[in-house]
């Protein structure tokens, strides 16, 4: 597999210099080395071709965390990069490997590092082609496929090379912030190289000095004599810990920051100058017009996907827009090389633009929640109620469909605390995912707002929290059924089989369990549910078959033309 120049590097890449690698194991380095880039948690499920190194790992500092199926370890590993900057997943052969493509290809798709490790069967034992167990076409088909939907990858079948490779792989994961992939042949875990191993320090991709002082000086002009500039900050943002360094932007300049659905939390959504989602029909109308009336849009580490762009209903002229991302720079048609992002942002905040002050739009106000005990619950007075309670050490993780549309009327204090598969949109990404959250930051309360189809996907990974006393909180939007699909084509297939969800914290021995219809019963268990830190809680809340959130009804409103 071949690496990727993208991006910079991670704040927290390991240092220059490290301690001897003699007498180390390729086992062995391998855990020191993911250390060194931060991952104290390892995902994943043993199976006999990686039992060796699980052993290991079982030794070392590095917690392993099992999950109940290789997916939700791969959505769980996701999501514990989102907030702590790379994750790691450990399975075994094809059955383990083949498990995780979904939930890696998301990771792909969605820019977080992860780091895949897999094992394989011995190289002893592949003389004369045996038929193996687990074993599907040939040896190399597990890393065939990882090919596809990682940004680099190694199989360490020589010890000579092996440090090398390890190194290669883990700098292209925090670099390009997309998942690798390290296969480890059962019978190489133990061996320890013969010649000497020095790791070089990977130094940031340097911007070409002139290049950046170009676009900076091209960027300052136009955002100067603009008259309505606008910055729109997408995922990136996240991804590279640049959350800081676009306030400054924003600060010095006074110019008022718009977010993606990808990027939504980027900064505090309290922030004098966060305008609100720019999401196309989906968004508030004073935002969409805010932005698509302006004559300077500063795109920051956006993707210009189908939902950020609100089904393509967004209207950008790329005339009117400085894109800058990890891959590309490019401000109205120049388009600039030798740029690196997060060089570029500094670069121009550090210019201090000036552009003419524009009125801003109101912001997305939090009305007092005023309780209607008997009125039945929906899902605009569930997300009304849930923003009173949300803090600085609370992160939404939000499943795909209307909990994603939904989550969007809710208003996160810090920035990167509100986490969706908002471009993959993988169902079931959820309550994985809040292990993964609650694993890599044991400071925060997860929330996990998921419907009755996506849970229904991945719910037992709720026994993991469960075992590991995390206090998540999962409410369980029940439509009896898929209810995004129901809008887009309505029919019998989109109905599932209800369960009594209410009841699964009695079959899993832990945690409780509330069953609310009405405003007054949500409020009551959202209340228990936040006193409680003992354990998880999940709410199982009825809402209407025809029942949506506000940002889908705009949305449908403006798509009912085409569909």
């Amino acid at each position: 597999m071949s690496q990727s120049n993208l991006g910079t590097l991670d704040r927290a890449a390991p240092p220059a210099e490290t301690a001897s690698t003699a007498g180390l194991s390729i086992g062995d380095y391998l855990i020191r080395r993911l250390q060194e880039y931060g991952i104290h948690d390892v995902f994943g499920i043993p199976g006999d071709y990686i039992l060796s190194f699980y052993n290991m790992l079982d030794s070392s500092p590095i917690h392993v965390v099992g999950c109940t199926r290789e997916d939700c370890a791969g959505f769980a590993a996701d999501a514990y990069a989102r907030v702590r900057g790379m994750g790691a997943v450990c399975v075994t052969y094809c059955v383990g490997g083949l498990s995780l493509c979904n939930s890696i290809a998301g990771a792909y798709a969605e820019k977080s590092a992860v780091v895949v490790i897999a094992g394989s069967p011995g190289m002893n034992e592949r003389i004369n082609n045996p038929l193996l167990h687990h074993k599907v076409r040939d040896f190399r088909t597990q890393a065939e496929v990882f090919e596809k939907i990682c940004a680099a990858g190694t199989e360490l079948t020589d010890p000579a090379i092996a440090f090398r490779e390890i190194d290669r792989v883990l700098d292209a994961a925090a670099r390009t912030k997309r998942p690798v992939y390290i296969e480890l042949p059962r019978d190489m875990v133990h061996v320890v190289p013969e010649n000497p191993h020095s790791l070089r320090s990977t130094e940031a991709a340097a911007s070409d000095p002139a290049a950046l002082a170009e676009a900076v000086a091209e960027a300052v002009a136009w955002i100067n004599s603009s008259r309505k500039a606008v910055i729109v900050a997408g995922v990136e943002i996240h991804r590279f810990g640049l959350q800081d360094e676009v306030v400054a932007l924003a600060e010095n300049s006074q110019i008022a920051i718009a977010a993606t659905i990808m990027g939504k939390s980027v900064v505090s959504e309290l922030h004098p100058l966060y305008v609100g989602l720019y999401e196309g029909a989906m968004g508030r109308d004073e935002v969409t017009q805010f932005v698509e009336q302006s004559d300077c849009v500063i795109l920051l580490g956006t993707f210009m996907t189908d939902l950020n762009l609100g089904v393509f209903t967004a209207h950008l002229d790329p005339r009117s827009c400085i894109y800058a991302t990890s891959e590309q720079l490019r401000i109205r048609h120049h388009h600039f090389q030798g740029v690196q992002l997060a060089d570029f942002i500094r670069a121009l905040a550090a210019a201090k633009p000036a552009p003419p002050a524009r009125k801003l739009p109101p912001p997305q106000r939090q009305e007092p929640f005023h309780l209607e005990p008997d009125a039945p619950i929906t899902v605009t007075r569930l997300m009304a109620r849930l923003n009173e309670s949300l803090d600085d050490e609370t992160a939404v993780i939000a499943d795909v469909g209307d909990s994603l549309f939904a989550a969007t009327e809710l208003i996160v204090h810090s920035k990167t605390l509100f986490i969706s598969p908002a471009y993959y949109t993988s169902m079931g990404f959820a309550v994985p995912a809040a292990l993964g959250v609650q694993v890599g930051r044991p400071d925060l309360r997860s929330v996990v707002l998921v419907g009755d189809g996506a849970f229904q996907m991945t719910a037992m990974e709720l026994s993991t929290i469960v075992r590991n006393g995390f206090p998540t909180i999962v409410i369980v939007l029940d439509n009896k059924g898929y209810g995004t699909e129901r809008f887009l084509h309505p029919g019998k297939f989109n109905d599932i089989n209800p369960w009594q969800y209410q009841k699964l914290p009695e079959i899993l021995n832990g945690g409780t369990g509330y069953e609310v219809r009405t405003e007054g019963e949500f409020d009551d268990a959202l209340r228990k549910a936040w006193a409680d830190t003992s354990a998880m809680s999940l709410i199982r809340v009825h809402i209407g078959l025809t029942d949506r959130s506000q940002a889908l009804s705009r949305l449908a409103d403006k798509l009912s033309h085409r569909i």
